[in-house]
């Protein structure tokens, strides 16, 4: 009976190095700024109506003062989605 022959394993090829520069992620400088800046705006709206008693920042739009500060914050969560 003949004898079978040993195949030999290929030797390990790495896989090709991929090249980290080749991602190029977009510019996106001015979430971090805008978001803060709604934030502190939010906050400071909110804050000006409650020790002003009222009176300031638009008198004419009274208790609505308040959702105008924190539509100003939820401002600043829909740009924070932006950020990378």
């Amino acid at each position: 009976m003949p004898k079978s022959r040993v195949r030999k394993k290929a030797d390990f090829t790495p896989p090709p190095v991929k090249n980290a520069g080749a991602i190029k992620l977009s510019n996106r400088g001015w979430v971090a700024p805008l978001m803060l800046a709604f934030f502190v705006v939010g906050l400071a709206w909110i804050v000006l109506f409650y020790v002003t008693q009222g009176s300031l920042p638009v008198d004419a739009l009274g208790n609505w003062n308040i959702v105008v500060g924190f539509g100003f914050i939820a401002g600043g969560f829909v740009v924070s989605t932006q950020w990378k």
